[in-house]
C-alpha cells in the first residue's frame, strides 16, 4: 500500500515528496457532522515552504472536492458554491454527483477536478482539520479510497455499505485527479 502520513509531520521530517504526490485534507465542522474533503494531486514542483497560513506549494495541482451534508444541515437550499466560507466548495449542484445515504444524508462529489496553476496553500491544521500526504505508487488510488471509506464510516458515522457505495462514485473523478502527474 502507498504510504500515508500527516502532511505537516512529513514536511518537518523531510519526508514530503518533492517530485509530486497527493494531499488529502479533511475539514470537519466543530458543531455538526458536516465535512469537506479535498484531494490534491501536485507535480511540476518548483518549491515547497512554510508560510504563516500553512504550507505553500509552488506547483501545479488538481483538486477534487467531496462534501458531506448531514440531515440537520440548515442551509441545504444554498448552492455549495455560495455557502459561507467554512461550508463552501467551488461547485453548483449540477456539477456534483449527489449520493443520498440510507439516512437521507448527502455526499456530494465533484464530477470534474479544479485545476490550480503555479501555487496553492494547505492551511495549518486547526481543531478537527487535518491534512495527509500520500506518496505516488501504483496503490495510491486504493490507499485514497480506503482513507475515504474509513473516514466516512468511522469519522462521519455513515453505514459501511453507504461508505463503500460513495467510494465507488469517488473512484472515477479521483482517476481524473491522478492522471496528469503520472499515476494511472
Amino acid at each position: 500500500m502507498a504510504k500515508i502520513m500527516d502532511l505537516f509531520e512529513a514536511y518537518t521530517t523531510g519526508e514530503l515528496p518533492r517530485d509530486g504526490g497527493f494531499i488529502i485534507t479533511e475539514l470537519l465542522d466543530d458543531s455538526s457532522r458536516y465535512a469537506r474533503y479535498e484531494v490534491i494531486s501536485y507535480g511540476n514542483v518548483k518549491d515547497i515552504y512554510v508560510i504563516d497560513e500553512g504550507i505553500m506549494f509552488q506547483a501545479d495541482g488538481r483538486k477534487l472536492f467531496v462534501l458531506f451534508e448531514p440531515l440537520n444541515y440548515s442551509a441545504k437550499h444554498v448552492e455549495p458554491a455560495y455557502r459561507d466560507e467554512s461550508h463552501r466548495i467551488p461547485y453548483r449542484y449540477k456539477e456534483l454527483e449527489i449520493y443520498a445515504t440510507k439516512r437521507q444524508e448527502k455526499l456530494m462529489i465533484a464530477k470534474e477536478p479544479v485545476e490550480t496553476y503555479t501555487s496553492f496553500t494547505i492551511a495549518n491544521e486547526t481543531g478537527l482539520n487535518t491534512s495527509y500526504i500520500v506518496h505516488k505508487e501504483e496503490s495510491t488510488a486504493r490507499t485514497i479510497l480506503g482513507f475515504f471509506e474509513q473516514s466516512l464510516w468511522k469519522t462521519l458515522s455513515i453505514s459501511r455499505t453507504d461508505a463503500k457505495k460513495a467510494c465507488e462514485i469517488i473512484e472515477e473523478p479521483l482517476n481524473k485527479v491522478m492522471i496528469p502527474f503520472g499515476i494511472q
